[in-house]
């Protein structure tokens, strides 16, 4: 049972005799049937419902009259109309107690059919709806078999043709309004097609005077970046002119508009596809969210995220990727001076700065080299999962730095620790035998742009050529600096915060290729983009798709670049072929399997010349080369020239016991000379 059918008020009171109250037409023909009890009223319709509408067409007044008077004889009742005593008392009367008698009646039938809102979308239909209005008529006219009865026939009359007319209604509403999106989405494919045939590239003399006018207007550029991302997204359709000319139009108008100068723009936006390009500028505009770390050696991530929220500190986790991390959303306090932050149970740190670490994955009691480590995140991080055990040397080669690095490793508890300020390409020859090593090397800084915006217009192509040769020296000396015979380790991660080719994939295959010994292995991180093998015609090492990539607008952190290196032993066999002694290096699997066997007295000339040249390389005074065998040996000369030699040797050398001996106090002879 419904809500208002439980709700329902009782019976009114009955009225008074003497009321002057007239029944309409409608309400006799009700009260005939309720007295018999067969009938099933229609259900009540608002009074608005009449003033929507004022009926059908004039033309069919003459069939609703005659209706009316089929009506009048089938009740047998042969009363005229009936008339409302009181206009004012009919306020509470709803719907079919309104009408008047049956002309009235069968006009507010038809206007319930009619809904003024449609009147529009109904005028375009005129011909198929004259069609529903005869069928309508035509059930209205049908004769009523007998006077008991009449009611009821009305009823489902009524309401078989306004179940009928109003489905019919809602397919003919449904096509219209399929029709208009159509009709549309056909206009909106119209409207851009001329779009893109209005869309002309701007010629020289117009570039000329926006430089000339303090440049582009911001909204014009921004419409013709879309334009030209349109046009190369699909340019066989839309392209009119060479597709060079489109890119060097985007790349201006992505210079101008984000504020880059072109030469960055230009390498920057190669990277990706045109679309992801511009979410990539884009992305470099809105700051990364804060993250920190929590320092594992003073607290738990569960016991120090309550701890912050206490304060009022809306964070949450980072990801599944890390156990550590924490992202902040909004603080009432500033983050970096909590008592929590000054106590050291958590530090400031980006979220693509974990990667190195978990990709190099040190282990308790190992020997850790971190070569460019201020400020001292990822330093502070490999000394927390080693648990405070082995040892983890600090190097920065800014002594300035050095400050900030030692104040955070105090303020973490680090106390394996060893810091130092080197340039990193001395350190194989400082110290080396580490277990594993890492080297976040200094970079353009293209993936940090968000921090510092600087980068847009103070990085030239002479900037990348001094970076890049910079850190391929420093990765030869990592390499050089681990132990290949480590148990444990003998891995090397090389990171920077920079996107460009150059820096990464270029510094990686170089590596490979001056060091055979070394290999790419997976960096252990389970998201990412792959490293790239080929660029633009450049083809690099086949296994660098086991690096991983990170950009702002795919991983909303830093751009980054992460790659990790397996060093292993190397050997040496001198092989003769062709009558040229040529070197073979091999590594340990190859020595193992038999197919590499050492002749020790061949090699031994090898062997010493490469200790020698390895301890001069070290600074140590070495001996002279000893003489060959082959050296050694007398060589044949003709014997007067050796005659020659003999006598001339006779001469100027006396034989040692003819010179006499001298007493070094006085300087003089102890013994005369004979003779």
């Amino acid at each position: 049972m419904g809500r208002r059918a439980k709700n329902k008020q009782g019976a009114p009171p009955p009225l008074r005799e003497d009321t002057n109250f007239t029944k309409s037409a409608k309400r006799k023909a009700a009260d005939i049937d309720d007295n018999q009890g067969n009938v099933k009223r229609s259900p009540k319709k608002h009074k608005s419902a009449q003033a929507h509408e004022n009926g059908l067409s004039n033309g069919k007044e003459k069939k609703k009259g005659n209706q009316g008077k089929e009506n009048k004889k089938g009740k047998g009742k042969g009363k005229g109309k009936g008339k409302v005593g009181n206009p004012d008392d009919s306020d509470d009367s709803l719907g079919w107690e309104d009408v008047e008698d049956d002309e009235d009646l069968q006009a507010h039938a038809a206007s319930l059919f009619n809904d003024p809102a449609d009147d529009e979308d109904m005028a375009a239909l005129d011909d198929e709806f004259v069609g529903l209005e005869d069928d309508f008529d035509k059930e209205i006219d049908a004769p009523e078999d007998s006077e008991g009865s009449g009611g009821d026939e009305e009823a489902a009359v009524d309401d078989s043709s306004e179940t009928k007319t109003k489905s019919k209604t809602v397919r003919l509403k449904d096509g219209i309004k399929e029709n208009s999106v159509d009709h549309a989405d056909e206009e909106g494919d119209e409207d851009e097609d001329e779009n893109r045939e209005r869309f002309m590239l701007p010629t020289s003399e117009q570039k000329e005077e926006e430089k000339k006018q303090g440049g582009p207007d911001i909204q014009e550029v921004q419409l013709r970046m879309q334009m030209c991302a349109k046009v190369l997204g699909d340019f066989k359709r839309y392209g009119d002119k060479s597709r060079s000319e489109y890119v060097e139009q985007l790349i201006s108008d992505i210079a101008s508009y984000y504020g880059y100068n072109e030469f960055l723009a230009e390498k920057l936006f190669h990277l990706f596809p045109v679309d992801e390009a511009i979410e990539f500028f884009e992305a470099n505009e809105v700051p990364r969210p804060v993250t920190i770390r929590t320092n594992t050696l003073r607290a738990r991530r569960r016991d120090l995220a309550q701890a912050l929220i206490n304060r009022g500190v809306n964070l949450e986790p980072i990801g599944k990727w890390t156990n550590v991390g924490l992202q902040v959303f909004e603080s009432p306090v500033p983050i970096g001076a909590t008592p929590e932050y000054l106590a050291g149970h958590y530090m400031l740190q980006a979220a693509s700065s974990f990667l190195p670490v978990i990709a190099l994955s040190p282990s308790p009691n190992e020997r850790v080299l971190d070569m460019a480590s201020a400020p001292g995140g990822k330093t502070t991080y490999i000394s927390a999962l080693m648990q405070n055990t082995g040892v983890v040397f600090a190097n920065d080669s800014n002594k300035a730095r050095v400050k900030s690095l030692s104040a955070n490793i105090h303020r973490l508890g680090c106390k394996n620790v060893v810091v130092c300020s080197y340039d990193g390409r001395e350190f194989p020859k400082v110290i080396g035998g580490f277990d594993r090593v890492l080297l976040d090397a200094p970079c353009s800084g293209t993936g940090v742009i968000s921090k510092d915006s600087s980068v847009k217009i103070n990085k030239t192509e002479r900037d990348f050529t001094l970076l890049s040769h910079l850190q391929k020296q420093l990765i030869l000396c990592a390499i050089d600096s681990v132990d290949p015979s480590s148990a444990t380790g003998g891995y090397v991660v090389y990171s920077t915060c920079s996107v460009t080719v150059d820096e990464n994939e270029a510094v990686v295959d170089y590596a490979l290729k001056k060091r055979p010994n070394v290999k790419l292995v997976d960096t252990g991180l389970e998201f990412g983009r792959e490293g790239y093998t080929n660029y633009r015609g450049k083809t690099f090492n086949a296994k660098l798709n086991l690096t991983r990539r990170f950009y702002p607008h795919a991983h909303n952190m830093d751009g980054f670049f992460v790659a990790k290196f397996k060093v292993e032993k190397k050997t040496k066999q001198s092989i003769s072929m062709a009558g040229k002694d040529t070197i073979v290096e091999a590594t340990n699997e190859e020595v193992a399997s038999g197919h590499m066997n050492f002749d020790s007295d061949e090699d031994k000339n090898i062997i010493n010349e490469a200790k020698r040249k390895q301890l001069k390389a070290k600074g140590y005074r070495v001996q002279p080369r000893q003489p060959t065998a082959a050296a050694a040996a007398p060589v044949s000369r003709p014997f007067h020239l050796l005659q020659r030699k003999a006598d001339k040797q006779t001469a100027v050398k006396p034989h040692a016991a003819q010179i006499p001996k001298v007493n070094r106090q006085q300087r003089l002879p102890t013994q005369a000379p004979s003779g």
